[in-house]
């Protein structure tokens, strides 16, 4: 053994010394890194001494889901104003938008099948579902309706049932893992996009835009629609959806709906949604959704013949002192009295859904905006230009919240008008462009950077089809390509707060990020929790975004910008 190990290390030996040999030779020499430079400082603080879960931890695990306009929402509010300004940033303060509506919390909620035989079920009540006023038991009934005559069996059999109103959704073996990461071929089709075509609407999950359904998808939310009226005039005591998506005990869970027709012509406006949030929302069911694999048991109990009861205890709490919602703001003030009145801006929304603890979505995006801020001023950074962070309510119900502050200090563009499809009907109105207004903080604004796709490591940037900023951001980009950071994509993506700005002509941009697991365990479910998010990938994160912050504040000029729609 000794002998074949002596060997060996002789055989290494002659292989090292021949490069070893030829880079004495070459003269090439790998240059030290700067420590004065404020990237490499940068990148330093941020890789080894990062608070960025700290901050996440406090803000999901303590404070918990941050529903718009909720206790836990008005505390998360406070806690980042305080914290902000304990770590020394200036102008810190709240900013009131809206009205919103109400606020609503959980205060207790059980679900289970108690007879032919006791099943605890995995369930969530919906958000702003009414409560049931104490625990209820009901027949479960399928309402199994899929047309209009459907619906004529289950008449005189709803009265204080528990209604399942979907059919289950089969559910296969999982054979790829849930989580993934961007890889070369996802990130080339990437980089390769071509560029963005007309519209500017808002995206995703961000809800706006020129969206119209087709005849068919219209006729489908309008059934679905009659239903639950149906259901409701007949009594039903609890509506019980499945999990839209998700197994293994992973349910997504939003908002309690609100039925509505959808008229067969849609105006260039469409009519105003109701919410049920809202003040003059209309009296609904309760509403909660279950685990599929739970669900379909039921609906199997239910076809084999079984008389199946359940009891579901909703108690909830509305809010409706303060309507409003409201952004956390705060400053550190630029250094060169030329710039020091422009703005660079950075962000991500702090609301999130109520059945996890808004982790992933999007307090991942907070911790990162705001550990950006710390490293600025912890490194004692002079940025010319302020440098303002923007922690947004409101979004998942619509961008509200960074849309309302864009509108107040940076302009508008109102919509105009597509007219009405088809052409020629009696309530047809002619199309008439979008317009832009804008206030005198539009011309002091730089640029926004946004995060808010999860725990995922940054890989690059959404250019928004501005190719204008290309060669700035390949530079900026290149510090980090051992942190994997090296994409530039063309193309827009959508669904969050950095469209509030691009779409009336603001620099915005939102980073391209790992998926992970966000479309298949966390994005809006049970499972959006601290123990989702990856440190790693968060504390690369938070030191990208700092560096396109401070770079883009230290510039002599401000980031080049599209053309302004509606001028």
């Amino acid at each position: 053994m000794i002998r074949r190990q002596f060997a060996a290390t002789l055989l290494l030996f002659a292989l090292l010394v021949p490069y070893a040999a030829f880079g004495q030779q070459s003269g090439v020499q790998v240059a030290a890194p700067d420590l004065n430079d404020p990237i490499v400082r940068i990148k330093d603080e941020g890789m080894n001494r990062s608070q960025v879960m700290q901050t996440l931890s406090y803000l999901s695990d303590v404070i918990g889901p941050r529903l718009t306009a909720s206790p836990g929402m008005k505390r998360a509010n406070n806690w980042t104003r305080e914290t902000l300004e304990k770590w020394g940033m200036q102008n810190v303060h709240l900013e009131a938008w809206g009205p919103f509506g109400r606020g609503w919390s959980l205060k207790r909620f059980s679900a289970q099948v108690v007879d032919p035989l006791n099943i605890p079920l995995i369930a969530y009540p919906k958000a702003w579902s009414p409560a049931t006023n104490g625990a209820i038991t009901g027949n479960v009934i399928y309402l199994d309706a899929k047309t209009e005559s459907d619906l004529v069996q289950y008449k005189g059999k709803l009265k204080g049932a528990i209604v399942l109103t979907q059919a289950p959704r089969e559910l296969k073996a999982r054979f790829a893992p849930l989580g993934t990461r961007q890889d070369e071929k996802t990130l080339l089709a990437l980089a390769d996009a071509p560029a963005p075509g007309g519209g500017r609407g808002f995206g995703g999950g961000g809800g706006g835009g020129g969206f119209r359904m087709t005849p068919e998808q219209r006729a489908a939310v309008n059934f679905n629609a009659r239903k639950l009226m149906f259901a409701q005039d007949e009594g039903a005591a609890v509506l019980v959806d499945a999990s839209r998506a998700g197994d293994g005990g992973t349910i997504f869970v939003q908002q309690a709906t609100v039925p509505a027709i959808i008229p067969d012509v849609q105006p260039a406006t469409p009519a105003t949604r109701v919410n049920a949030y809202d003040k003059v929302a209309p009296k609904i069911l309760p509403q909660i959704v279950l685990a599929n694999e739970h669900y379909n048991r039921i609906v199997r109990m239910l076809q084999a013949g079984e008389n199946v009861k359940m009891e579901v205890n909703i108690g909830v709490e509305w809010q409706d002192a303060d309507p409003m919602g409201y952004n956390t703001v705060a400053e550190i003030p630029g250094s060169d009295p030329n710039l020091k009145d422009e703005v660079v801006m950075l962000g991500g929304h702090m609301d999130s859904w109520h059945a996890g603890t808004g982790a992933t979505d999007n307090g991942a995006g907070v911790a990162v905006a705001m550990e950006a801020m710390r490293i600025i001023q912890t490194l004692g950074l002079k940025p010319k230009r302020t440098i303002r962070i923007g922690l947004w309510t409101g979004e998942e119900e619509g961008l509200l919240g960074s849309a309302a502050y864009v509108k107040q200090h940076f302009g508008n563009l109102e919509p105009g008008n597509p007219g009405v499809v088809p052409a020629g009907t009696p309530n047809s109105q002619p199309a008439a462009p979008p317009k832009l207004t804008t206030t005198p903080e539009y011309e002091k604004f730089d640029a926004y950077f946004n995060l808010d796709n999860g725990t995922g490591k940054i890989r690059g940037v959404y250019l928004q089809g501005n190719e204008m900023v290309r060669p700035l951001f390949r530079q900026w980009l290149a510090p980090f390509r051992d942190l994997g950071a090296q994409t530039l994509s063309i193309s827009n993506t959508g669904g969050t707060d950095h469209l509030s700005f691009d779409r009336i002509g603001l620099p915005g941009f939102q980073f391209i990020q790992d998926e992970i697991e966000y479309d298949t365990r966390t994005h809006h479910s049970n499972m959006d929790v601290f123990d989702r998010v990856q440190a790693d990938d968060m504390k690369q994160a938070a030191t990208i975004m700092t560096a396109f912050v401070y770079q883009t504040a230290m510039r002599d000029e401000k980031i080049p910008r599209k053309p302004a729609p509606g001028r």
